[in-house]
């Protein structure tokens, strides 16, 4: 333990993450202790989902925080290479709740596949502290990729799930749903700024394995909240129809089974962008073949879901430069005096945190005067936003030069434009596909919805893959003309989704929704 007069800004930062953490988890014990069955105007099933949240983010985002300088300083990957490993791991983080929302939808129901998905990930965030002694010859690295594969899968079945929870503690006119999906949004980021934060810098400034050690136990964490909160569930969550205790532990092997496959697909990039073209055309397919099955009404907001999901793609391409080539490129070009520069991953969640109540109670205030801007029209606001980001960074960072170190107000306004644009479409997203898909189809969306996000995170991948160039390293100059490139794009199309957006909104015909 450092004397007081020598800590540095790291050694603050992570002081003051302990003390926040400190008062969340007051204010959760009070909730778990309150007797009346609602807590600020929402059931206290939300706030049970709200905390078991943030600690599976807290490991999620911690580990992420580190990945992609442990495979550049410790596995020694190219940039190249480690962008693209952690786009691909990123993406499969993503794909994988198709498979955990079906299993949920038809046999286990959410809550028993967020349990298991949880001790999955547990014991992936426990292989992650396994080290070795570095480089690609090391054979711990056949650890390293276990560890990605069981995060990988257990993800798969908590990640959709979770959230369709939310989803059925209230009715679908309810006012209150778009809310409690940005409060659900607020405990991810919560977990994911102090995770950040912690997980950071025990990794960077102890050792790695400390740092994924303190993931592992978040997430541990996470499972007892879950567990001991079943009560408060209301019955949210429970599978459709009674399971025989074989079929049950058999689908548990089937996810066991899929640890082995994972495990082989993170470390050969290239299938995973082969996987993702053809089991997009088959999702898509399937969804259709649904879609047309359905009334007039119902099939147009199915329409409606897969524009939404269309979206991010490009969105989360450019977003998910957070964790890679925009990490890299804080820790070389940043002038960020001492603190390390995982702990810039950090900024993005705690603007949620500070922003996300305002942007609730905007689309409250809009809602009630008739003037909300339409799910669409957020998305269009989105993608603009994500490609001024972009460009306010190659502004700034060329208006100082490229041989100086940018000035890191400029990371502050790439991250704080990033974030505005996420609470325009990732809370709204969660909250359109829960309320218009078919009950039947409910988990099956929200996984749809993270597999359109897992092929954002494999092109994020390949993004920060072309910043490296030809020889794999990264430079400044060929990262901000990329992100110039995409910028661009992204503005351009959100003005083309702006435009359609009206058209869009007539196919969500929210003026017929019924509550089930």
């Amino acid at each position: 333990m450092k004397d007081m007069g020598l800590w540095n800004e790291a050694d603050w930062i992570a002081a003051i993450a302990v003390v926040v953490l400190g008062v969340f988890l007051a204010i959760g014990g009070k909730i778990a202790i309150q007797k009346e069955p609602e807590f600020a105007g929402h059931p206290k099933g939300l706030y049970m989902l709200f905390f078991a949240e943030m600690w599976e983010r807290f490991s999620y985002y911690g580990m992420r925080a580190l990945l992609i300088f442990y495979l550049t300083k410790h596995w020694l990957f190219s940039d190249g290479k480690a962008n693209l490993i952690y786009g691909a791991y990123t993406s499969l983080v993503y794909i994988t709740p198709v498979l955990g929302g079906y299993l949920a939808d038809r046999y286990l129901g959410q809550r028993k596949a967020v349990l298991f998905g949880g001790l999955l990930l547990a014991i992936g965030h426990g292989l992650m502290a396994v080290e070795g002694n570095g480089g690609q010859t090391d054979p711990a690295i056949n650890v390293f990729w276990a560890a990605l594969a069981f995060i990988i899968v257990g993800s798969g079945f908590l990640k959709a799930n979770i959230s369709v929870m939310v989803g059925q503690l209230y009715k679908l006119t309810d006012v209150r749903r778009d809310g409690a999906y940005t409060i659900f949004y607020m405990g991810i980021n919560v977990g994911a700024a102090i995770g950040t934060i912690l997980v950071g810098y025990l990794g960077e400034t102890i050792g790695w394995g400390y740092g994924f050690g303190l993931a592992g136990i978040g997430m541990l964490v996470g499972l007892i909240v879950f567990v001991l909160g079943k009560n408060v569930l209301g019955g949210a969550g429970e599978a459709p129809a009674p399971l025989a205790k074989s079929r049950e532990m058999m689908l548990y092997g089937i996810g066991i089974a899929s640890v082995a496959v994972i495990w082989g697909l993170v470390q050969y990039q290239s299938v995973i962008q082969t996987l993702l073209v053809i089991s997009g055309v088959a999702l898509l397919g399937y969804v259709l073949y649904e879609t047309f099955k359905l009334p007039k009404e119902p099939r147009e907001r199915m329409f409606a879901v897969l524009f939404l999901i269309s979206l991010n793609p490009l969105f989360w391409g450019l977003f998910e430069q957070a964790g890679g080539s925009m990490s890299l490129f804080t820790d070389r070009y940043v002038d960020r005096g001492a603190t390390p520069a995982s702990l810039f991953q950090s900024i993005n969640p705690i603007y949620i945190i500070m922003l996300a109540p305002l942007f609730a109670g905007l689309w409250q205030w809009l809602g009630r005067r008739g003037k909300e801007p339409s799910a669409p029209a957020k998305f269009g606001l989105a993608l603009a936003q994500m490609g001024l980001a972009n460009l306010v960074l190659v502004w700034g960072a060329e208006a100082y030069g490229i041989a100086a170190m940018t000035p890191v107000i400029f990371v502050f306004l790439y991250y704080l434009l990033a974030t505005t644009g996420e609470l325009c479409l990732s809370p709204v997203g969660l909250s359109a596909m829960n309320r218009l898909a078919p009950s039947y189809l409910a988990s099956l969306i929200m996984g749809a919805w993270f597999y359109m996000t897992a092929v954002g995170n494999f092109v994020a991948g390949k993004i920060g893959e072309a910043t490296g160039g030809h020889g794999g390293e990264m430079s400044k100059e060929k990262l901000l003309e990329i992100y110039a490139l995409f910028g661009w794009i992204s503005i351009g199309a959100a003005v083309v989704v702006l435009l359609l957006s009206r058209i869009v909104k007539g196919w969500m015909h929210l003026d017929t929704l019924e509550d089930r």
